[in-house]
């Protein structure tokens, strides 16, 4: 889903501004997010509610499942400029660092990482705490498990790995 062969390009934070109008984006996520919860149910169905249940799809693809989950929420991504300068504040979706540890039935521990950065001068930092509760939370009702962190800089982030 991140464009080319995928199909929808998800917004990571991570690049340009979507080029498309609010409607027409708000359309796209809601027809992406009703084909990944129809994933979901064909691939989940020993679930008791497997919609609930992240596929195996999205474990493969956890940057793009999550950063879908967070859009579709009404969760703004943050946006970068052709040279990489933040242009908006919002989250920030990447794959997490291999933390070590051994996996979990097979899967890693820990699958991406969220931020809410902002450009220079901007209240990201101030927004943080909230802003991150609020991807914890969104993501949670879709089966992930988003546990908040903080550095001695006060930097938050949240880590994030599929439900048990």
């Amino acid at each position: 889903m991140t464009g080319g062969a995928a199909g929808f390009p998800v917004a990571t934070g991570d690049e340009e501004p979507v080029p498309e109008g609010p409607q027409e984006r708000a359309a796209a996520v809601r027809q992406a997010v009703d084909a990944l919860l129809q994933i979901r149910r064909m691939m989940n169905g020993t679930a008791a509610d497997p919609t609930t249940v992240p596929a195996e799809w999205e474990l493969r693809q956890p940057v793009r499942a999550i950063a879908l989950a967070l859009e579709a929420a009404g969760i703004a991504p943050s946006a970068v400029d052709a040279d990489g300068r933040r242009l908006s504040t919002g989250y920030v979706v990447r794959r997490a660092e291999p933390s070590g540890a051994a996996p979990r039935n097979g899967r890693p521990e820990v699958m991406a990482r969220i931020e809410w950065l902002g450009p220079q001068g901007s209240r990201a930092s101030h927004e943080q705490g909230e802003a991150l509760q609020q991807c914890a939370q969104a993501l949670r009702r879709l089966g992930w498990v988003a546990l908040e962190y903080r550095d001695t800089r006060r930097h938050r982030w949240l880590e994030v790995e599929p439900g048990s």
